[in-house]
């Protein structure tokens, strides 16, 4: 059994309400060579004290921000003192469906809502031994693969009788999504706002077209006065990026007044950056988007990864995080990404790891997607063939996480 933070992955996943606004996060323990079926170890009680570590050394609870983070537990750990360590305002405590209801296991789950614990169902599937809980719980799971329609409806429609959230669980797609909204389910959880819908001679609106000629022009060392011609021919962009360089990459020291000084001040590297992230931005400047967080958290950790494979390659940093920012444009624009890519002068490496997930880059990018899909077993070995270890990992994930939730906070201020 684990001992140590060196010796578990974790898993984040955002859970969405009907507008995609990111209102909890799932987080996924396990030990290093376990099953994936396994959300967080065999030895439940073992790794509750690396999860408690978890948030008083790593500080997970700064990286949820205002969201609570759901936790799967078991009987074992239902039952233990351990549980009660976690910080109450910030845990969902998520009930296994392994769990057998009887009067210890709702007087348990009693006693931890009187203190103030939130509680959640998982993956509900019509059995009638859960019913003493629906009064307790404040959010019912469902997982879509194991219900055809015909059943989601019976079971929407039974559990509407009590005072519950329902979170429709592992959706895929658009559709899913709409056909669970259409049913009355409060919340979602899986990758359906990041998968790709391309549809055949679509363009992408203006904005996003002079975002990416504007990355061009950087990525050519194209003249300052050129750049700054290229922002005033769309003054709504260049008040979303002053209002960016604002409140976040300068702050406090002083504030920037025109575009020519925003591009001497910040420098080709954070502008670059900023221009990026400001692709997932939307017209309203809303940073709450979960596509802007999901690109922002990649970026950053493929940049962290290959600080940590070649810390003085600042190229190689740089290349890094443009991949993580770039590998979601498929999904942003509705392109394929072959399209996207021939509309920026990448470097070689750069687009071989987004196309064809080749070379050092390409490994990265793999790594970080199979860590959104904790498909830890894959990780594992990626991990191996980088000569990178957990603890590396996490340490990048957890400053990753941080970096992604700072970038929102500070831009809404």
């Amino acid at each position: 059994m684990p001992d140590s933070l060196q010796d578990i992955f974790i898993g984040r996943q955002p859970i969405l309400d009907r507008d995609q606004q990111i209102v909890a996060y799932e987080l996924l323990f396990r030990s290093s060579g376990q099953s994936t079926s396994a959300h967080i170890t065999n030895d439940l009680l073992a790794t509750a004290h690396v999860i408690t570590h978890a948030f008083s050394e790593l500080g997970i609870a700064s990286v949820l921000g205002d969201k609570k983070g759901f936790i799967n537990v078991n009987a074992d750990l239902l039952l233990s003192d351990m549980i009660e360590l976690l910080p109450q305002d910030k845990i969902v405590i998520e009930l296994l469906e392994t769990i057998q209801v009887d009067e210890q296991i709702i007087n348990r789950c009693q006693e931890l809502k009187g203190m103030g614990f939130s509680l959640a169902l998982d993956d509900f599937g019509g059995d009638s031994q859960f019913k003493p809980l629906f009064d307790i719980v404040e959010v019912i799971k469902i997982d879509l693969p194991q219900m055809g329609q015909e059943g989601l409806e019976i079971n929407v429609k039974y559990l509407k009788n009590w005072p519950v959230k329902l979170l429709a669980e592992k959706v895929e797609d658009i559709d899913q999504a709409i056909l669970c909204k259409g049913l009355g389910f409060d919340l979602f959880q899986g990758y359906y706002y990041a998968r790709p819908v391309t549809l055949s001679g679509k363009r992408a609106d203006s904005s996003k077209l002079m975002l990416l000629k504007l990355l061009e022009l950087i990525l050519g060392d194209a003249e300052t006065h050129e750049i700054e011609q290229a922002f005033k021919h769309d003054p709504s962009l260049s008040y979303n990026l002053l209002r960016l360089v604002n409140s976040v990459a300068v702050g406090a020291r002083y504030k920037i007044s025109s575009l020519k000084q925003a591009i001497v001040v910040l420098g080709r590297q954070q502008l670059q950056r900023w221009l990026q992230l400001l692709l997932f931005v939307n017209q309203g400047g809303d940073m709450h988007s979960p596509l802007l967080e999901l690109a922002a958290t990649r970026g950053k950790l493929m940049e962290l990864l290959a600080v940590t494979l070649s810390e003085r390659d600042k190229d190689l940093h740089d290349r890094a995080f443009m991949t993580g920012i770039m590998s979601l444009l498929d999904t942003l624009l509705g392109m394929p990404l072959e399209e996207v890519v021939k509309q920026v002068n990448l470097a070689s490496d750069v687009e071989n790891a987004l196309l064809k997930h080749e070379g050092k880059l390409g490994n990265m990018l793999l790594l970080v997607e199979k860590l959104e899909q904790n498909d830890f077993n894959a990780a594992e070995g990626l991990l191996a063939d980088m000569q990178l270890n957990l603890g590396h990992l996490m340490q990048a994930q957890i400053e990753a996480m941080n970096w992604a939730h700072m970038l929102k906070e500070t831009a809404e201020t």
